[in-house]
């Protein structure tokens, strides 16, 4: 199967290029002809891969007997246009990877080949049972937890010493007085907010949004998980600067019970075995060609 992928690699094929283009943009989000040499290195590497794979399943009673409706084709053809811009800078795309839109939809029909036979062979592998799901929700209790949340707002000065209202020592003034309005009038933090801070959540009242644990500097969200529902924070300091935080609310920690997780668990656990099966048929598949 080597010796495939080395002639498609020094004679490439419609259908070979179009592996090529794919890998480009999908490990690089950018045109085979934009690479440098490294980059190319990866791409022909994994153009070489998914081509000699799927020349393996294309090689298979299952694949001769797959037929992919024209219609299917076409709207895997109108997805790919839809990448690009116009017409015109798909045509180009196409020319410049030694393509044209019927090397284009050979390619795709082997695509959508592969992955028929891929789904079938998938659905070969047997039934999760309902043992198994409860034994998985029953030994993986740390997956259905969900952590604390806090809904919360801010309020920042930063310290700069090429500006006199932000000198260390304005600064801290300026927060102080802002401090003390927000606990004298919490509901008024967001109009502070939007008035005062020089964060860019000010233009959103100082919505941070809900957040576990973990998402601020360590000070804040120290801070934040200390506070309780409609409290304001009296002064902290980050290595940016003052700021002041106000807890909205708080959405206690849960646990996803048995009936809410079964559905997912029985849908990851059937997805594994799919993967399993059709892993194990790709081998027996290699061996069978060796």
């Amino acid at each position: 199967m080597n010796q495939i992928a080395d002639r498609h690699r020094h004679t490439p094929s419609a259908e070979y290029r179009y592996h090529r283009l794919r890998a480009a943009s999908e490990r690089f989000q950018a045109p085979v002809d934009a690479l440098d040499a490294a980059q190319r290195t990866v791409v022909e590497r994994l153009a070489e891969q998914t081509w000699t794979l799927e020349s393996l399943v294309l090689a298979t009673d299952e694949a001769r007997d797959t037929l992919i409706p024209e219609r299917h084709l076409d709207e895997a053809l109108t997805e790919v246009r839809r990448r690009y811009p116009d017409e015109g800078a798909f045509l180009a795309d196409l020319a410049r990877n030694g393509l044209d839109e019927t090397g284009l939809r050979q390619a795709l029909r082997r695509e959508l080949i592969f992955d028929a036979v891929m789904t079938r062979v998938g659905a070969r592998a047997e039934a999760v049972s309902e043992e198994e799901v409860r034994r998985f929700h029953a030994e993986h209790p740390e997956r259905f937890q969900i952590p604390e949340r806090r809904a919360a707002r801010h309020i920042l000065i930063t310290i700069n010493a090429d500006y006199a209202e932000n000198g260390r020592e304005a600064a801290r003034a300026r927060i102080e007085a802002l401090a003390a309005d927000a606990q004298a009038r919490p509901d008024a933090f967001g109009q502070l907010a939007r008035r005062h801070s020089e964060c860019p959540t000010a233009l959103e009242d100082g919505r941070l949004g809900t957040l576990p644990r973990g998402r601020l500097y360590p000070e804040l969200d120290a801070a934040l998980f200390a506070l309780d529902a409609g409290q304001v924070s009296g002064v902290l300091e980050s290595e940016i600067g003052f700021h002041l935080l106000w807890c909205e609310h708080i959405e206690p920690g849960r646990t996803i019970d048995f009936e809410q997780a079964r559905p997912h668990i029985r849908e990851r656990l059937q997805s594994q075995r799919r993967h399993d099966c059709q892993k194990a048929w790709i081998a027996r598949l290699r061996r069978a060609g060796t």
